[in-house]
């Protein structure tokens, strides 16, 4: 059965939209080139990409709806269903999840009833697990509409996102206050974000990242040099014993004494 043409926006909306797409289509050389920005902004208006979305983005663009479709389709940022007000991402990724990345995903799925991208009843919470967002020293991390609540525990992010569903004012470990989806997709579009101390409370990172640029400024005493098998280091300084093998390999039969392995006999003997 063919699929029915998609419906257009109102006409009030529809000049809303045209307005903010030709601000957004004049930043580029390439009208094409804005078509992400474009995505965002129909974002905005529904909280996801929807048909009528993807037909205005063609139209403004002067491209197919299947041009269109196939980039909103590639990007997981562009959602295809309806999702919640709140996005909350719980980093799965190798350091958060050994920290308790892992244990957080499972107890929210069971304390929200969703599943990995599903959303709530209510329409509050969408529920998903998310790649590293550079944010390793506050381990494990949510993410909330893209702000950071660092260092998370299983019932942190239950009141978290409990406090989301009941509307109570949530703020983030770092940044700016937080703000729904569709007013985080107007600014991903790229217009200005008039949240109060958006600039002013951007975050910085934290004390395990910033090591290295202490060290080149000279901030911190320099990190002692270890010489694994004693190469280079003064008689002195060497220790008598290594503390692993991976610093002082040594032959099977001497680090494990249970599988001793001698010489490999020679054929004929």
């Amino acid at each position: 059965m063919p699929q029915l043409p998609a419906p257009d926006y109102p006409a009030d909306v529809r000049a809303r939209l045209e307005a903010d797409a030709r601000e957004i289509i004049a930043r580029y050389p390439d009208s094409r080139s804005a078509l992400l920005p474009l995505l965002h902004l129909v974002q905005s208006q529904e909280g996801h990409v929807t048909r009528t979305g993807q037909r205005f983005c063609a139209e403004v663009l002067g491209l197919t709806t299947a041009e269109v479709a196939a980039v909103a389709t590639f990007y997981s940022m562009y959602r295809r269903k309806p999702s919640g007000d709140y996005q909350v991402g719980v980093c799965t990724n190798t350091l958060c999840a050994v920290m308790g990345g892992d244990a957080i995903f499972e107890a929210l799925q069971d304390h929200l009833g969703v599943g990995n991208g599903e959303t709530t009843g209510d329409g509050k919470v969408t529920l998903e697990h998310i790649e590293c967002n550079a944010a390793c020293d506050f381990a494990p991390v949510v993410m909330v509409n893209w702000e950071f609540f660092d260092n998370q525990t299983v019932d942190s992010a239950k009141r978290l996102v409990d406090d989301l569903r009941a509307g109570a004012d949530v703020d983030p470990t770092r940044g700016a206050r937080l703000c729904t989806f569709k007013e985080t997709a107007r600014i991903l579009a790229g217009f200005p974000d008039e949240r109060e101390g958006a600039v002013e409370a951007g975050g910085s990172a934290g004390h395990a990242s910033l090591v290295g640029l202490r060290l080149a400024k000279g901030e911190d005493a320099p990190a002692r040099v270890v010489h694994p098998r004693g190469e280079g280091a003064p008689q002195n300084q060497r220790p008598a014993e290594h503390p692993s093998s991976h610093d002082a390999p040594q032959d099977t039969s001497a680090s494990d004494p249970s599988h001793p392995a001698g010489p490999v006999a020679e054929e004929g003997e």
